[in-house]
């Protein structure tokens, strides 16, 4: 690599910001120029390295309002503090392993750009010398991608579980996917103090013995070896002995087992301890064929397994399906997704193979939809209905597309509507997909000026069902008194999932008991500041996401010439730089806000009584306990019997006006250090000069105060009421009675059928108002196709992360009876269906992991397909699988009446 110079703050100096920054910009560059296989990156936090980014470039920076006072950040660190050393510790677990052959581990759902970021060598080595620190995490760079060509480095190298028999003996492991076999064989005999020609390591996935692995110079990623695998190290004849580099095991076990040695053997006992019985992808029978997890792709396998296990499918893309490809759809993707599943599908279908590495599928997926490209999670769901909607129009056998305007219903016969619309649907849309999966429902509108009802009959390719009501919503808001009245509460209400900001104050004005002479402000709180005032009444509450934190302060109505009060919390915390440890305020807790009259001339004293009256409710009672304090034990009562409420409850009465008196005059002794921050960005101390007129500006409509808490303080003040906020919506594990109480499919079904109002984005236009309306909205099933595939809806956004709804659900394995929810009448038959496959999502957002089960209707049993790696599984393990999306196929024959019953109870839960 090119030689660029490096030089420690000792040997030349400490160098200036933008010094610090060329020099790792012109080391950065050469380094990622002359990049390889083999070269070493560093993790380093996000945190840090946002600091130092911060710091070398504070000459460079464009000062930007994100809506926020810049009043508030007066007095915070900038950008221009140098960073400390380097402390990636927030990137590792607490405990340093105790198996020195595995070493630190770091977290295993950390995010690149969002956790940590890669670092080469030399810029890691130069940062390095300059501040210090660590733990030091290296990793290499690997070769990956479909031609082996790209360059990627390995954050996570494979963990593997050495489990040595007989003697039973075991140690985890990191180690290359990169690396051969025979590596792997040589640390095992190391780590075990064992002669290497008398050990054999074995594949030994779900403590099976899948494979001998024999080929010492084969890759563990080529002999397909996953993260947290299991490997046996079979010692033959149990003789131990010195270190033994060379490959005779590889011909030792091989002769052995020629000769005709039970391969399970002498390591049955193991396999027998565990009871677990599995099916080797490897020369398995047609239909329980793997596919190889290339990296975080187990969402890709459940889908793709679910389809090419749909008889329908499997039979179409194994006969000649070609000539029925069409290359010149501008919405297909021509023909090339169809050609590559059609390819996938016979291999899978194909007897004695092993499990297959879908590479060439994969790289024609990321060809025609970057989204799933590289090598994160992704949402199965989202993949499927990709697939469904490119293989349908790579395999539409309309070659021209007529144009067809739709006709309004205007009274006629639902039936002769919804034909029409059908036609015209088949008219632009023939395929295999449609002929299997696509159904219709009728969508009902009514505009709530005029009354117009007007019914259309569209088509669907799976049905979204919500696992929760879709038209309110619980929000949780933190509120405050001013006045001193009350310790602050959490306060949950439920409000329109698509209303104003108005019907959340009105909400909370009826829960919290607002007086008719205040109001309340609503403030969205974000790193103990406020972030935004959301007193605009037609805010959509949609603004409001699921992880924000709020707060609603009660004050008085708002008259003439009032200021609003903003108070900062500010305590000192301690920062190491250069050897030196410095304290620097910083803000925490929740900010409060009051209002005070500027009628007359506002003095530093107004400020501070008004202060001591919005903190006189966290004052601890023994503060309260001096001698020369009248009422104290009137005070000490009070406030125990305030502290004494529950934290979601406010106490039941006001302080009376002796007592507010009191508490103010122990706060006054307390000294309350103040800072007033002025139109300048300077600091007021308000703690001398009490007499003293504030200078304020005739434009001004609030003010900003800190109040800084020494440790003496802390003691005095209960301040945990306000140093966290809830969430809005706080996700968590399910609770017990959640588990006993599961949520029924049907129940879903019938919240994604009933009628809402549209939200404000898919207004309507009204065909005799026109103009467009909030209507409401029914939806009917009425006609339903062969394979009913049906995605509950588990995963909710806010921001730009997704959380997962960790509910029950009740679904049937046999007979979902859909009849009652079909608007046709004209058919006589019950509309049941039979469960035969199913994805699942398990784990959390960040580690979740993708798994299908299916039923082969050929041998009516059901398997579990957990990547490259089959197993059969019972149908009481399918009750409680932690189902995402279900397949249904239609019962065809049943000749039940349509009167035959409604559907039964007895159905299976699942969990997310």
């Amino acid at each position: 690599m090119t030689e660029v110079s490096m030089c420690s703050s000792t040997a030349c100096g400490e160098l200036t910001p933008e010094e610090e920054r060329v020099l790792i910009r012109d080391i950065a560059i050469s380094a990622e120029a002359n990049s390889k296989e083999g070269d070493t990156f560093y993790l380093i936090t996000q945190r840090w390295w946002q600091h130092w980014i911060e710091y070398v470039n504070q000459d460079q920076q464009n000062i930007t309002n994100d809506g926020s006072s810049l009043l508030e950040h007066c007095d915070l660190v900038g950008s221009s503090k140098r960073p400390a050393s380097i402390d990636n510790s927030d990137l590792i677990y607490d405990a340093t392993s105790e198996d020195s052959h595995v070493g630190i581990e770091i977290h295993d759902s950390l995010l690149e750009g969002r956790d940590y970021v890669l670092l080469p060598q030399e810029v890691w080595n130069q940062l390095y010398s300059w501040y210090g620190g660590g733990p030091t995490l290296a990793r290499k760079v690997i070769s990956s991608g479909l031609s082996q060509t790209e360059l990627a480095v390995e954050v996570y190298p494979l963990r593997l579980q050495l489990l040595v028999t007989p003697k039973g003996d075991h140690s985890a492991i990191r180690i290359s996917k990169k690396e051969t076999i025979g590596e792997l064989h040589r640390r095992a005999c190391e780590i075990f103090y064992l002669n290497s020609e008398q050990v054999c390591i074995w594949d030994y996935y779900g403590h099976r013995k899948h494979a001998l692995m024999h080929d010492m110079d084969k890759t563990l990623d080529d002999a397909n070896i996953q993260m947290d695998q299991d490997i046996l190290v079979e010692v033959l004849n149990n003789v131990n002995g010195g270190l033994s580099a060379s490959k005779g095991a590889s011909r030792s076990c091989s002769a052995e087992l020629s000769q005709g040695q039970n391969p399970t053997s002498p390591a049955g006992e193991l396999d027998n301890a565990y009871g677990v019985s599995g099916v080797s992808t490897r020369g398995s029978s047609s239909g329980l064929i793997g596919l190889h997890n290339l990296g975080n792709t187990c969402f890709m396998n459940s889908a793709i397994q679910c389809l090419v296990h749909t008889p329908e499918f499997a039979k179409y893309f194994r006969e000649e399906y070609r000539q029925e490809i069409n290359w010149q759809n501008p919405l297909g993707l021509v023909g090339e997704l169809a050609l590559a599943f059609g390819e996938l599908l016979r291999k899978l279908w194909a007897p004695g193979r092993t499990a297959i590495p879908p590479r060439q599928f994969k790289a024609k997926l990321a060809r025609f939809a970057p989204q799933f490209s590289g090598y994160n999670q992704h949402d199965s769901q989202e993949l499927l209905a990709f697939l469904l909607d490119g293989l349908h129009e790579d395999l539409n056998r309309v070659k021209h597309r007529p144009y067809i305007k739709s006709r309004d219903a205007d009274g006629r016969p639902d039936e002769e509507v919804a034909d029409e619309y059908w036609a015209n649907h088949i008219a632009r849309n023939d395929s295999i997909i449609v002929d299997v999966c696509q159904g219709q429902y009728k969508s009902t509108l009514v505009c709530p000026v005029c009354n117009k009802v007007s019914v259309t009959f569209d088509p669907f390719m799976y049905l979204s069902l919500p696992l929760q009501s879709t038209t309110t919503r619980s929000i949780t808001v933190t509120v405050f008194s001013c006045d001193g009245s009350t310790m602050p509460f959490a306060c949950t209400v439920t409000v329109p999932k698509h209303g104003r900001c108005r019907d959340l104050i009105h909400a909370l004005s009826n829960s919290c008991s607002l007086k008719n002479n205040e109001e309340l402000k609503l403030v969205e709180v974000r790193n103990h500041l406020f972030q935004r005032f959301l007193e605009d009444p037609l805010i959509s509450l949609s603004t409001i996401k699921d992880d924000d934190h709020l707060a609603a302060y009660k004050i008085p109505k708002l008259v003439k010439k009032t200021l609003v009060l903003r108070l900062i919390h500010r305590r000192q915390e301690r920062e190491t730089n250069d050897s030196q440890t410095v304290s620097q305020w910083k803000p925490y807790g929740t900010p409060l806000l009051s209002s005070i009259s500027c009628d007359d001339v506002i003095t530093r004293g107004d400020i501070q009584t008004e202060v001591y009256k919005m903190l006189s409710p966290f004052l601890r009672a023994e503060s309260l306990r001096h001698d020369d304090i009248a009422d104290s034990n009137t005070l000490v009562a009070a406030s125990d019997a305030c502290h004494d409420s529950s934290s979601g409850e406010a106490c039941a009465d006001p302080l009376s006006d002796s007592m507010m008196n009191s508490t103010s005059k122990a706060l006054t002794l307390l000294k309350l250090p103040l800072q007033l921050v002025d139109e300048n960005n300077a600091c007021i101390d308000l703690s001398v000069g009490e007499e003293k007129a504030i200078r304020l500006s005739s434009s001004a409509t609030s003010i900003v105060v800190y109040v800084d808490w020494s440790q003496e303080l802390l003691e005095k003040f209960d301040t945990h009421y306000m140093e966290n906020l809830p969430e809005v919506l706080k996700y968590g594990p399910v609770n017990k009675k959640a588990r006993t109480e599961p949520l029924s499919l049907y129940t879903c079904l019938e919240a994604f059928l009933r009628e809402e109002p549209l939200v404000p984005e898919d207004m309507w236009l009204c065909p005799q108002c026109k103009e467009r309306r909030q209507a409401s909205k029914k939806l009917d099933l009425w006609r339903l196709p062969e394979v009913l595939v049906i995605h509950l809806k588990r995963f909710s956004y806010s921001r730009s992360m997704k959380h997962k709804l960790e509910t029950f659900v009740n679904f049937p394995i046999h007979d979902l009876d859909l009849t009652s929810y079909v608007a046709n009448k004209n058919s006589t038959q019950r509309q049941l269906y039979e469960l035969y496959a199913l994805t699942n999502h398990y784990g959390g957002m960040g580690s979740g992991h993708y798994t299908a089960h299916i039923k082969l209707l050929d041998e009516k049993r059901w398997y579990n397909f957990d990547d490259s790696h089959i197993s059969p599984i019972s149908e009481d393990e399918v009750k409680t699988a932690a189902a995402y999306v279900l397949f249904y196929r239609k019962v065809k024959g049943n000749g039940a009446n349509r009167n035959g019953g409604k559907p039964s109870e007895g159905h299976h839960s699942s969990q997310k």
